[in-house]
């Protein structure tokens, strides 16, 4: 595979952000592109987690918003500190930054796991959607236990062995079979290219930390669907929901849940656990409407 250059830019205006962690200076990367009313992207956590995945999602959106779309630390442009990763971090980080970018209330658009964060704020956003939402990493799903998840946790994060776990987890042929199996649902989009794009993301210093955090369920931002559906019933602003219908049965059981809560509006679209990125068009055309009203 030909080495690339750095995660694809969604040809938008990208900038930094210095935030500061228990005294340590972290910077984050992310990109602004259209005008009108502001529209802030989360993409979802994953092994390989880059503002890129909603480039098609922040084109189409960008011809009638302002589009912002970042990096969370720890992914894809942004530093990858090795720091103690869990939800206490990033709903700070969080708070942070749409504190320092908007001065009022925007509409959000959250992947994956990052709508259990973008739910923990509901004074932050003028309206939600919550595209393919989940709540547990890949080993909470998997029922490991909590003592065997972090132990896998911290062998990750060992100097040594820990590196070389990491880097036969993100190898290119595994992380082809990965998005085949839960993530794509059309395999002729992996193609060599996409795949060393992907892997190259995997490959920057820090890498490992973040990721070993989300997959061993270290960022799960819930214990529970109670504590998840919990949110909802605080919501004083509208929400939509998109549910991935070929996504694994059990990820969509907790989207159908968050879709069919009472104040809710809600869409099924084709695709799995890389719904925003995979029918980034299809998922715009189905929200526009939703947020389009924000401007009114």
């Amino acid at each position: 595979m030909s080495t690339l250059a750095a995660p694809m830019s969604l040809n938008g205006t990208v900038a930094t952000y210095c935030w500061h962690w228990q005294g340590q200076p972290i910077t984050c990367i992310y990109e602004t592109l259209g005008s009108g009313q502001p529209v802030l992207l989360l993409p979802a956590f994953s092994t390989v987690s880059t503002r890129a995945e909603m480039a098609a999602l922040a084109t189409r959106l960008a011809s009638t918003h302002q589009v912002t779309a970042l990096d969370w630390p720890g992914f894809g442009e942004s530093d990858r500190p090795r720091v103690d990763y869990r939800p206490e971090f990033y709903r700070q980080f969080l708070q942070d930054f749409v504190s320092a970018r908007f001065d009022q209330p925007v509409a959000v658009v959250a992947a994956g796991h990052a709508a259990g964060y973008a739910l923990a704020l509901p004074d932050a956003w003028s309206k939600l959607v919550l595209v393919a939402p989940t709540w547990r990493g890949p080993l909470t799903v998997m029922g490991a236990p909590e003592a065997v998840r972090g132990g896998v946790r911290e062998l990750v994060r060992s100097p040594l062995i820990g590196q070389a776990l990491y880097g036969l987890n993100t190898q290119p042929a595994f992380l082809k079979w990965m998005y085949s199996r839960h993530v794509f649902v059309d395999e002729s989009k992996l193609t060599p290219d996409y795949i060393a794009r992907r892997h190259q993301s995997t490959q920057q210093p820090g890498a490992r930390y973040a990721p070993a955090a989300f997959v061993t369920g270290g960022l799960d931002p819930v214990q529970s669907r109670a504590n998840m559906l919990a949110y909802f019933e605080k919501l004083a602003v509208p929400v939509m929901v998109i549910v991935a219908e070929q996504a694994p049965s059990a990820s969509r059981a907790e989207m159908e849940a968050m879709a069919d809560q009472p104040q809710v509006q809600s869409a099924r679209l084709p695709g799995s656990l890389g719904l925003a990125e995979e029918y980034g068009n299809e998922v715009a055309a189905a929200i526009l409407p939703f947020l389009s009203a924000v401007s009114e």
